[in-house]
C-alpha cells in the first residue's frame, strides 16, 4: 500500500485525483498547516449504517450480558489469565 503525503492545498486542487488514490487502497495524509494532519479513508455504505444482522447480533450479545454469559476483565492480570486460558 503506497502513502501519498499531500498539503491540504494540493488537496484542494486536485480532489479528484487524490479521491481516487483512497479507492485503489493507497493511504492519502492531509497535512493542514504544522499541527494537523488527516487520513482520507473511502466509507461503504455498511460503514455507514447497520444491517438488521448487525442489530440482532447487537441485541443477542446484550442478552448474553444479562443472562451473566459474558466475561468480566478488570486487570490486566485477569487479562493475561483469560488469553492464557484460550
Amino acid at each position: 500500500m503506497a502513502i501519498i503525503e499531500t498539503t491540504s492545498r494540493q488537496f484542494r486542487e486536485r480532489q479528484k485525483d487524490f479521491f481516487e488514490m483512497a479507492d485503489r487502497g493507497e493511504k492519502v495524509v492531509i497535512r493542514r498547516g504544522r499541527k494537523q494532519t488527516y487520513v482520507l479513508t473511502p466509507v461503504s455504505e455498511d460503514d455507514l449504517y447497520f444491517t438488521p444482522e448487525m442489530i440482532q447480533r447487537i441485541k443477542d450479545s446484550q442478552q448474553e450480558i444479562k443472562d451473566g454469559k459474558s466475561t468480566v476483565i478488570k486487570t490486566k492480570e485477569e487479562l493475561d489469565a483469560f488469553f492464557d486460558s484460550l
